[in-house]
């Protein structure tokens, strides 16, 4: 089944999962993350097909969330895969699907890994946070209001609404 693009949604949620909602995406971001690096490390320690991650780590090299660095091994030269400071933005992303995960979808056993401060070994979390006051409002504190480039296209009708209330 032919996959929809989501690259003309005038939606940021839509042409996010352009970039990064495809299966295996986020876990390939994660393995990185965590100093895998290299294409034989991603592959045996997610098991995905190798043709999959091959056009995986082309699209995040094609849209700036990696970039390829040439390394020798073996007489050859091989590549492997570093975070830009776009595909380092994407933490946040990460830590907020983990947060959901141990809430929502824990383990019997608890967490089976934890985001902590570097500097003094706090615990890192995903938080709505508001840029006005600093206040960390409740999901039902929320609402969402028209943006500058709010516009009524395809998958996006909520917006036109938005867009005719602003």
């Amino acid at each position: 089944m032919a996959r929809t693009s989501f690259a003309d949604f005038a939606c940021s949620v839509a042409r996010t999962m352009e970039v990064v909602g495809e299966w295996w995406t986020p876990l390939i971001l994660r393995d990185i993350f965590l100093g895998l690096n290299r294409f034989d490390a991603i592959a045996a320690d997610l098991g995905i097909p190798r043709k999959v991650l091959a056009e995986r780590l082309a699209k995040l090299v094609e849209h700036g969330v990696l970039t390829r660095v040439a390394y020798r091994e073996t007489g050859r030269t091989r590549h492997e895969y570093r975070l830009t400071e776009k595909g380092a933005d994407f933490l946040t992303t990460l830590v907020a699907l983990m947060d959901w995960g141990d809430r929502w979808q824990p383990l019997a056993e608890g967490p089976p890994t934890r985001a902590e401060h570097r500097d003094c070994g706090g615990r890192v979390t995903a938080r709505l946070v508001c840029t006005e006051c600093g206040a960390m409002p409740a999901p039902q504190e929320v609402i969402a209001t028209a943006g500058p480039g709010v516009a009524a296209h395809k998958g996006t009708a909520v917006l036109g609404r938005l867009a005719r209330r602003g």
